[in-house]
């Protein structure tokens, strides 16, 4: 058996009354790491340990979507400003110049086009990800080191999830004892 390596990041989104899905939770690795196990790993980790947001609790699953990205195509660019938006995901490097302490950061390429910022903007932002408080100015973006990479990823939705487990099974998947379908307990046994 063949394994496949890859950097990868697993996102976790909370759609609630038709809303657009939010953020609640995105971990990865830009290391190369096995394929599955690294999915499994960090689907939990994201799910449950990302720092920014409490764990996943069982009564959100029905709401959750889940984003698998595999990066590929690694390529340092000429520039801050050598990539385009919605196309590439950014590793920033730099010098802190107040503190002469080492920084980075990255987004994926979707974060960017999701958010409609700028290549400036998204710089800046990458900037302040990387807990810089200083001043951002055209100097220091020029002195960043920038990595540019794609992304191939797939999303699945938990009624999407239920409705594979169900034809695989023949039941739908259940969550503390319960089945979930369409977002509700099937079975309401308190």
């Amino acid at each position: 058996m063949s394994f496949i390596f890859s950097p990868l990041f697993v996102t976790w989104k909370k759609t609630t009354d038709g809303s657009e899905p939010r953020l609640r939770g995105c971990v990865g690795t830009l290391e190369a790491c096995q394929i599955i196990s690294g999915f499994r790993e960090y689907a939990l980790t994201s799910a449950l340990r990302d720092r920014r947001f409490p764990p996943i609790q069982a009564e959100e699953i029905p709401y959750l979507e889940c984003t698998v990205s595999v990066l590929t195509n690694y390529e340092a660019a000429l520039n801050h400003l050598d990539w385009e938006v919605g196309k590439h995901g950014l590793i920033i490097e730099f010098t802190d110049p107040d503190h002469n302490t080492r920084r980075h950061a990255t987004y994926l390429p979707s974060v960017p086009a999701r958010k409609g910022w700028t290549k400036i903007e998204t710089i800046d932002s990458l900037m302040r990800k990387a807990s810089y408080n200083g001043v951002i100015n055209e100097s220091l973006r020029k002195k960043l080191r920038v990595t540019r990479y794609q992304s191939t990823l797939y999303t699945m939705h938990y009624t999407d999830y239920a409705s594979y487990i169900i034809s695989i099974r023949g039941t739908a998947p259940t969550i503390n004892g319960s089945p979930i379908i369409d977002g509700f307990k099937a079975n309401f046994n308190h």
